[in-house]
């Protein structure tokens, strides 16, 4: 019954047969849809006075950001934006929020959990678009204010959440330099990319069909699947790019994230992908399979080869 609950719940985590070892499989529900950020960790309302479309004034219609800031001593400065997968109708904020945010914390990169909005409370395409490209804006905006190098600014997604990091890292703008709110009027061009088993298509036979009906509805003009499949976007202004993806992946298939990174390259984008043999859809950090935890090492690796992670003398 958890089985089934625990797919029901999160669409994409499908193959969670895989989990022969029934106390994983409990531990990694658990963490999944836990919304319990530390004390130490302060959340912000994105739009303080009433995000832009909102429905109602419920938790689930304020955007948020929940700051992850490192110890001054081992700040870095740099951050990324970390965007929770779910298939656009739920949130993984546990293994691909919190813990995400604890990890970047400590190798010294400030962390930031966004809640956005979501299909199965009524929203579609562009709210989430804004949300993220909103949670850019707002971490450059205060970079000085949180000791944070505004052009060291990448954004991170998981799965659906992987779909919309990409969607704003080919859908930016440079901001509304006429814009009443300032933070309007800075760019959400992330300076990088980390896709782990992203969403990135929406019209190959390889995409994930309920993203698309909690982004879109039921009856998606052609011309948004479109210019929603991220890979047919992609220019040379894409930022840099990472990408993490398991073969087994059923829901999200690694062909996802060989699109993305084949036209990264044809634009001359530096990216760097990374499929591994093991590990079903939705591993998060890998915490629970021996064989992936090599990967966010590889991740912190290659942000040091981009020079992110080069500490900011105060």
């Amino acid at each position: 019954m958890q089985r089934i609950l625990f797919a029901c719940l999160l669409p994409g985590l499908l193959a969670v047969s895989a989990w022969a070892d029934d106390d994983k499989f409990r531990a990694l529900l658990k963490e999944t849809f836990k919304d319990q950020k530390p004390a130490d960790v302060r959340r912000e309302l994105l739009w303080p006075g009433g995000a832009p479309g909102a429905k109602g004034d419920s938790d689930h219609d304020r955007p948020t950001i929940d700051l992850y800031l490192p110890e001054p001593s081992r700040a870095t400065g740099a951050a990324v934006v970390i965007l929770p997968g779910g298939g656009y109708g739920s949130l993984a904020l546990g293994h691909e929020g919190q813990q995400v945010g604890e990890f970047f914390r400590s190798r010294g990169v400030a962390g930031f959990v966004v809640r956005y909005r979501l299909g199965t409370h009524g929203y579609r395409h562009p709210t989430m678009m804004h949300d993220a490209q909103r949670a850019v804006r707002y971490v450059r905006h205060r970079a000085g204010e949180l000791g944070l190098s505004p052009d060291r600014i990448g954004l991170m997604g998981f799965s659906a959440g992987g779909h919309l990091a990409s969607t704003v890292g080919t859908h930016f703008d440079a901001g509304d330099s006429s814009a009443a709110d300032p933070i309007d009027r800075v760019s959400c061009r992330p300076d990088f990319l980390i896709l782990a088993y992203p969403v990135i298509s929406l019209t190959a036979p390889f995409t994930h069909k309920g993203s698309i009906k909690n982004l879109l509805g039921d009856n998606p003009d052609p011309a948004l699947l479109h210019d929603l499949s991220n890979d047919q976007q992609v220019t040379k202004q894409t930022p840099p790019t990472f990408l993490f993806h398991t073969d087994l992946d059923v829901p999200v298939p690694a062909e996802n994230s060989i699109a993305f990174y084949s036209a990264l390259r044809k634009a001359g984008v530096p990216a760097e992908l990374h499929i591994f043999r093991v590990g079903v859809h939705g591993v998060g950090l890998g915490t629970h399979e021996p064989l992936l935890k090599p990967w966010p090492e590889l991740l912190i690796q290659w942000m040091g080869g981009l020079g992110v992670l080069t500490r900011t003398e105060k």
